[in-house]
């Protein structure tokens, strides 16, 4: 694997992405059909799993994202969340720990990728959401349910070698009842990571299916 340090949400950030199969759409890659119909049956990859192995393919041609681009005040807004969860994270009393940020992680072969939100010591991660939706924050503040970001997670302790991840939700609302952050700790799971790997390989295959589609010369 390698790091490249380059800032998240950058032009150059997005450069590095493009025609990587990334962290942040694991769950879209390895989602099948669990329901027949009259053109999918079960096992089949989804809708959303077949549009964006489309989409990675075209981006391995063009050398270039493809797709519309994250709306500039979705990345300010992320930037300025991920900053100070990360901060009143490391900061928390008698659990201090340093963060250090990271760019981008790539594997060997070049082909997955993932972008951390920092790394912790030798062996953590750290991957901060800042939700807007309030009934998924009371959800998960309820419940402890993080299974929505589970591939994420898994997969960047897959690529990073790493063994924990600390899931953290930055609610700055939620302040005045000292609730604004929620931290929770996965542990590396094996037999999910080489399930999902098994399942992105088939997924690698699609993108290529794709990328044979588009340089097929007429005949």
């Amino acid at each position: 694997m390698k790091f490249i340090e380059v800032p998240q949400g950058s032009p150059d950030w997005l450069q590095m992405r493009a025609g990587l199969i990334t962290a942040s759409r694991f769950a879209d890659a390895v989602s099948v059909c669990t329901r027949k119909s009259t053109e999918r049956n079960v096992g089949d990859p989804t809708a959303v799993a077949e549009r964006y192995a489309a989409d990675v393919a075209m981006e391995r041609i063009s050398g270039r994202p493809h797709g519309e681009p994250v709306k500039a005040w979705v990345l300010e807004r992320g930037h300025e969340m991920e900053s100070v969860a990360r901060r009143l994270y490391e900061a928390r009393p008698g659990q201090e720990a340093f963060v250090t940020e990271a760019g981008i992680c790539i594997d060997d072969r070049n082909v997955f990728a993932y972008s951390s939100d920092g790394l912790v010591e030798r062996d953590g991660l750290i991957e901060v959401k800042a939700p807007i939706d309030t009934v998924k924050i009371a959800h998960v503040l309820e419940t402890g349910d993080v299974s929505e970001y589970i591939h994420q997670m898994q997969g960047g302790m897959w690529i990073t070698e790493r063994e924990w991840c600390d899931f953290i939700m930055y609610v700055p609302e939620l302040a005045p009842v000292k609730r604004d952050l929620y931290v929770k700790r996965i542990h590396r799971d094996e037999a999910f990571i080489a399930d999902m790997a098994t399942r992105l390989e088939q997924f690698n295959d699609l993108v290529g299916r794709y990328e044979r589609i588009f340089r097929k010369q007429a005949a």
